[in-house]
């Protein structure tokens, strides 16, 4: 019953969002074309429940073709990859909105571990792999620790914490502490400016 009720709130709290939201996406995609005239949404396979590969969409906070040049999919402040636009974007983290789709079809949730490309997955040993037993989600109990500020082995146990303890009332608690981090723009990226890929070395 209680993932019946989660799974109804992220359906009507998705769909309340996109309607309130609408301005604003039809202004950030009229911005996203003007600056380039690139495509608006940049879609990339996350993995999701189970271990099942979804294709996840972001308005574009880069040039075209941005990870196939430079630092590849590792992101740092002084990127020069980074559009004006997608600047903005990034640090507001309104570049997620488009997430909320995600969210609707039943790839995501409101609340989870963040979804990672298959390639952060590779090498993650089979306890840590616990953190795949819910939906990923907008914000998640490693995302209000600190975001990109955290290493990414703290990221896994906080994922697999949140997976062993859920609740809804966990669920409401994490929302309220991601409101604030989203008012602060706090780890956006890591603590010398760029968001690394994992290492799971430490973890095995």
């Amino acid at each position: 019953m209680t993932r019946l009720v989660k799974r109804l709130f992220d359906i009507a709290a998705a769909a309340v969002c996109l309607t309130v939201l609408s301005p604003l996406i039809a202004i950030i995609a009229a911005a996203i074309k003007l600056e380039d005239g690139g495509t608006i949404f940049f879609v990339q396979d996350r993995v999701g429940l189970g271990g099942r590969v979804f294709r996840c969409p972001k308005f574009r906070t880069m040039t075209d073709g941005a990870p196939a040049i430079g630092r590849g999919g590792v992101v740092s402040t002084d990127d020069e990859r980074l559009t004006r636009v997608g600047r903005v974007l990034r640090n507001w983290t309104l570049d997620e909105i488009p997430q909320l789709w995600s969210i609707v079809r039943g790839d995501m949730s409101v609340v989870g571990p963040r979804p990672w490309v298959p390639a952060q997955v590779d090498g993650l040993p089979a306890w840590a792999r616990r953190r795949f037993d819910v939906r990923p989600g907008l914000a998640g109990w490693a995302w209000i620790h600190g975001r990109n500020l955290v290493p990414w082995t703290e990221r896994i146990r906080l994922d697999v914490w949140y997976v062993d303890r859920w609740s809804l009332a966990l669920d409401a608690r994490i929302l309220a502490k991601a409101f604030v981090l989203l008012a602060r723009r706090d780890g956006v990226y890591g603590r010398d400016g760029v968001a690394r890929d994992p290492d799971w070395s430490e973890l095995i």
